[in-house]
């Protein structure tokens, strides 16, 4: 089970990865970053899309329902987001913890090298397989 470093390099082998963070929404910190921003900055880019990432996350649009039936699950009622942008894509997947689950993976993705489906996919097994501690 990889930890943080691991996860992001891991993450950084997908086709067009571009950069790569593991992002408190709480705090808006980066606990772990790779490869590029697309702002120059790491510690913005962690601050922009946790402002995202707790809108989706708090947000009674995104939420209501996904407790699922047997009520609430302890888990984010977000699975994952994906913005897209005319020079790539930004993968946000939502990380299930023992604590506050309040942590995502942000992966930047090329438009015209990257695999949106395959790092969804993958993502979603790295926050699976993610040992935070």
């Amino acid at each position: 089970m990889p930890g943080i470093d691991e996860c992001l390099t891991e993450a950084m082998t997908l086709p067009g990865a571009r950069g790569a963070w593991l992002v408190d929404w709480n705090s808006g910190l980066a606990l772990g970053t790779a490869g590029e921003s697309p702002v120059g900055d790491h510690e913005t880019t962690a601050a922009e899309t946790a402002e995202l990432a707790r809108a989706a996350a708090e947000f009674d649009s995104f939420t209501v329902g996904a407790e699922g039936p047997e009520g609430d699950t302890g888990e984010p009622p977000v699975e994952d987001l994906i913005v897209t942008t005319r020079a790539g894509y930004h993968v946000l997947r939502f990380v299930r913890t023992s604590f506050d689950s309040s942590v995502f993976l942000h992966l930047w993705l090329d438009r015209d090298t990257g695999n949106l489906a395959l790092a969804r996919i993958r993502l979603g097994d790295l926050a699976e397989r993610l040992v935070l501690g």
